[in-house]
């Protein structure tokens, strides 16, 4: 473990950012706030967060793995994916509807959804992660930020760092109703067409995250262990996007059509 934050910076960090989440707003980039804080850092400052939330009734619902992609980790300037936790209050239904001002800037991706029937904990291989599935379904997540994507002083982007500490950008998962077995499917050929209000916007296959979406589970479960972590039974995995984040302003309909692996959709107020 490579930390450099006192325990105080890590519960100041998680404090604002939480009250940035239940206010609205967003705060300035933690990188430049601590320069030199590393990835420890920014798994601290999730897991402070997560502890609150938990004391203040919240329920794990299951978690994300993100910048999976090659386009994402371009723009973002880095090499490894990252992952945040997903809570009860964060689970929409396909077909249904974000009410106005519950995010701050919500975007949308797509991607392939595990759900699992057994934990899985350190150094697991691909076989370990599919037996340990129940099924996979296609699903929606909703990412927002609740910290700054740019400093609007010196122009710098956030890094991983700010990600990571900003619950991978977390915010919402949609389900679609669909249950596949995922030895009935190619999940790197498994993708969807995407609109936005009635209009293809992006389209993507599994291949995309990490040449299989089934490494990104095998990331996850390894990442976990580090920090005494692990996927539980009955949780729900997002595998991470094979299609770049699309904006969603108020009265904007999402919808992502994966052929035979079934459909999901959801729209904003």
């Amino acid at each position: 473990m490579s930390r450099t934050l006192s325990d105080e910076q890590v519960t100041q960090a998680a404090a604002d950012l939480l009250a940035a989440e239940e206010g609205r707003h967003q705060i300035g980039l933690l990188s430049l706030r601590h320069p030199g804080m590393t990835l420890d850092d920014a798994y601290a400052i999730q897991s402070a967060q997560m502890a609150t939330k938990l004391e203040q009734g919240r329920e794990i619902l299951g978690w994300k793995i993100g910048l999976t992609s090659k386009v994402m980790q371009q723009a973002l300037k880095i090499d490894t994916p990252d992952s945040g936790v997903m809570y009860d209050d964060m689970l929409f239904p396909s077909g249904g509807t974000v009410p106005a001002g519950r995010f701050i800037q919500p975007r949308v991706e797509a991607e392939i959804a595990f759900v699992m029937k057994a934990p899985l904990d350190g150094d697991v291989t691909r076989e370990d992660v599919l037996a340990a599935t129940d099924y996979v379904a296609p699903s929606l997540e909703i990412l927002d930020t609740r910290i700054q994507r740019a400093d609007p002083e010196t122009g710098k982007a956030r890094i991983i760092v700010d990600t990571v500490s900003d619950n991978a950008a977390n915010a919402g998962v949609v389900l679609g109703s669909q249950k596949n077995d995922p030895a009935a499917f190619d999940l790197r050929w498994t993708g969807a067409i995407v609109r936005k209000n009635g209009e293809v916007e992006l389209t993507g296959l599994g291949a995309a995250v990490l040449d299989d979406p089934v490494m990104g589970i095998v990331w996850l479960a390894r990442r976990m262990h580090q920090y005494g972590q692990r996927i539980e039974a009955g949780q729900v995995i997002l595998s991470g996007s094979f299609i770049s984040p699309i904006e969603c302003p108020p009265a904007t309909l999402i919808e992502a059509d994966f052929g035979p692996f079934g459909n999901v959709s959801i729209s904003f107020e």
